[in-house]
C-alpha cells in the first residue's frame, strides 16, 4: 500500500480539484437547499461548485501545457493556477470567499507544500477571508475557515501531513455542527451554514488527495421550502437590497481600499477578494447602477453579473414559468439586448468560453419547466449538449437550437413566441437561425495561410460562415468586401454588431453602403460591448 505523500505537489493539487468539483457535484442541491443566510436565494451549492470548476480548469491547463515533456508542472505553478481559476471563476458571496480562501492557502503553499507550511497555508486563508469581508458575521463559512485553521495549528509538532489535512478537516466538521448555535437565522431553519458545510466539502476533498479517508457526508437536511421571516437582523430579505452585484476589476490597491468604501456605504454582504492588480468584488444593494460605476471609477469591470433577488423572496423554490430562452453572448452589450428580449443570458469572455456548469447554472436560473438554448458558437456545440442532457437529468425539457453565431442567436430570439407548443417554436427558432448567415472581423496575429491566401500580422480577416474569404488592410473596406459576398445571394436584413472600440461612424458608413448598393435590404445595429470581434454581421 503507498504510503501517503509527505509534501502537497502539483500532482496531489489536481487531484484536491478534480475531489471537490465530483463531492461538490453530488452535495449542490443539498447544499443549495440549507442555503439561507446571507440571502435565501438557493444557490450556494451550485456557486461553489462554479468556482471550483473554474480553479479545476486553471490547473488542467497547467498540466496542458506539460502534456510534451516528460516532468510534471511545478507545484507553485498548480497552486496559483487553482487560486486563480478561483478568483475569476467565483460565483456569489460563498464562491468569492473560497476563491480568497484558496489564494491564502496559495500565497504559502507556492513556497512547499509540507505539512509545516500546510498550517501556516490555513491560517493565513482564513485571516485573508476575514479582511476581504467588510463586516465578518461569526457562524458563517469564516467560522469555520478559522475552526479549520486553529485545529491544524494544534496537530502534534513533526505531524505529517494527512494527520494535518485531518485535525484541518475536523476541526471544519466541528465548528459546522455549532453554527446554528451562532447564527440565529441558521438556528430558526434548523441548518448548518451552507458555506461552511461548502468548505467541509472542499476539506474533505483535500484529505482524500492526500492519502486520507473518504470524507463522510454531512449535509444536514432541510425543509422543502425555507420560510423568511422579518425579525432578524442577519440575512433578512425581506428587508434586505434587491441585487447581487458581481464583477471583476482590474485596478491598482489604493483604488481598490476607495472602492471598498463606497461599495460599503451603498449595501452589504461585501466582499472584495484577489490582488496583483486584478479583484473579485461582490455586494448586495439597492443601486446595482451605482455598484458598477463605482467599479468603473476604481478601474476596469468586466464580467458584470446582476442578479435580482426580488423574485425569490418568501421562499427558497418559486413556481417554474413554462418556457425560457438561455442564450451565450459574446458582449455585455448584447446581454443588455438579449435580457430585455426576455431571455438568460451567459457572458462569453474573450478566450474563456463557459463552461457547461454555467450553462446549467443558466438553465436552472431561468426556472422554466422548458428551456431553449443557444449557444451562438460552433465550438460551444458540445458543451452546450452536455448542459442540456445534466438539464434533462433534473427534469427540465431542453431543446438545444445549433447556433453557431450571435447573430444567429439574435435571430432565433426575435422569432420566439411562448404561445406556441414547445416543437413548434423551436422549429421557428431553428428555422430563423439556419437561414442567418454570419461573419465577423478579426485581426490577424501573425502571418498564416488561410483559405484567401496568406495573411500578414495585422491584416483584418473577413471570416464568413466560419472561413476566412477576406484579407484586407483596414475594418471599414473589409466590410464592405464581405458585405459585398453575402448579400450576393440575397438578403432581406443586415445586422451589425460593433466592438466596444468601434466607432458609431462605422455604422453609418456601412448603414449608407448598404442603402445604396441594395436597396431591399435594411440594416440594423446593436452595440455588442466588450466583444472579441470589432465587428460581426449577420445577413438574414
Amino acid at each position: 500500500m503507498p504510503q501517503p505523500p509527505d509534501d502537497l505537489d502539483a500532482v496531489a493539487v489536481r487531484t484536491w480539484c478534480s475531489l471537490a468539483l465530483e463531492a461538490l457535484g453530488r452535495e449542490r442541491a443539498a447544499i443549495d437547499a440549507i442555503n439561507v443566510y446571507p440571502v435565501a436565494d438557493g444557490d450556494t451549492g451550485t456557486n461553489l461548485y462554479l468556482t471550483v470548476e473554474s480553479a479545476a480548469a486553471a490547473v488542467e491547463a497547467v498540466f496542458a501545457a506539460h502534456e510534451t515533456g516528460s516532468t510534471t508542472p511545478d507545484p507553485a505553478d498548480a497552486v496559483r493556477a487553482m487560486a486563480h481559476g478561483a478568483l475569476i471563476g467565483a460565483r456569489g458571496n460563498s464562491g468569492t470567499i473560497l476563491a480568497q480562501l484558496l489564494r491564502g492557502m496559495a500565497s504559502v503553499l507556492s513556497e512547499s507544500g509540507d505539512a509545516n507550511h500546510l498550517r501556516t497555508a490555513l491560517t493565513e486563508a482564513a485571516a485573508s477571508a476575514r479582511l476581504a469581508v467588510a463586516h465578518p458575521v461569526e457562524g458563517t463559512v469564516l467560522t469555520v475557515a478559522t475552526a479549520a485553521a486553529e485545529a491544524a495549528g494544534a496537530a502534534d509538532v513533526g505531524a505529517r501531513l494527512t494527520d494535518v489535512v485531518e485535525a484541518a478537516y475536523e476541526g471544519a466538521r466541528a465548528a459546522l455542527a455549532a453554527t446554528p448555535g451562532q447564527l440565529a437565522v441558521l438556528g430558526r431553519a434548523g441548518v448548518v451554514d451552507a458555506g461552511g458545510q461548502g468548505l467541509v466539502t472542499v476539506l474533505g476533498a483535500l484529505l482524500e488527495a492526500v492519502g486520507g479517508r473518504t470524507q463522510e457526508r454531512a449535509v444536514r437536511p432541510a425543509p422543502d421550502v425555507l420560510p423568511l421571516t422579518g425579525d432578524c437582523a442577519e440575512g433578512d430579505p425581506e428587508g434586505g437590497p434587491a441585487f447581487e452585484v458581481i464583477y471583476l476589476l482590474e485596478a491598482p490597491d489604493e483604488a481598490v481600499a476607495r472602492l471598498r468604501n463606497r461599495l460599503d456605504a451603498l449595501g452589504d454582504s461585501l466582499v472584495v477578494v484577489g490582488g496583483d492588480g486584478l479583484w473579485n468584488v461582490h455586494v448586495h444593494v439597492d443601486d446595482a447602477g451605482a455598484a458598477v460605476e463605482a467599479g468603473v471609477e476604481a478601474g476596469r469591470p468586466y464580467r458584470i453579473r446582476i442578479t435580482h433577488f426580488a423574485a425569490d423572496r418568501g421562499s427558497v423554490h418559486r413556481e417554474p414559468a413554462q418556457r425560457a430562452v438561455v442564450v451565450v453572448v459574446p458582449g455585455d452589450g448584447l446581454s443588455g439586448l438579449c435580457t430585455e428580449a426576455g431571455a438568460t443570458t451567459v457572458l462569453a469572455r474573450p478566450g474563456e468560453p463557459p463552461a457547461s456548469g454555467e450553462l446549467v447554472d443558466a438553465i436552472r436560473r431561468a426556472h422554466a419547466r422548458e428551456v431553449v438554448l443557444l449557444p451562438n458558437d460552433a465550438q460551444l456545440r458540445h458543451t452546450a449538449a452536455a448542459a442540456a442532457e445534466q438539464a434533462r437529468t433534473e427534469g427540465i425539457r431542453v431543446a438545444l437550437v445549433p447556433t453557431r453565431a450571435a447573430v444567429q442567436g439574435i435571430a432565433a430570439l426575435a422569432v420566439h413566441e411562448p404561445g406556441r407548443s414547445f416543437d413548434e417554436d423551436v422549429v421557428a427558432m431553428t428555422s430563423a437561425a439556419g437561414a442567418t448567415r454570419y461573419a465577423e472581423l478579426a485581426v490577424a496575429e501573425r502571418q498564416s495561410w488561410t483559405m484567401a491566401g496568406i495573411c500578414q500580422a495585422g491584416d483584418i480577416l473577413g471570416l464568413i460562415d466560419g472561413d476566412v474569404a477576406v484579407i484586407g488592410e483596414d475594418v471599414p473596406g473589409t466590410a464592405r468586401t464581405v458585405l459585398d459576398r453575402m448579400l450576393s445571394a440575397g438578403g432581406e436584413l443586415v445586422t451589425l454588431i460593433l466592438g466596444e472600440d468601434v466607432p458609431d461612424a462605422l455604422a453609418d458608413e456601412l448603414s449608407a453602403y448598404v442603402r445604396e448598393g441594395y436597396l431591399a435590404v435594411d440594416t440594423v445595429v446593436y452595440r455588442g460591448g466588450h466583444q472579441a470581434a470589432p465587428l460581426l454581421i449577420g445577413v438574414e
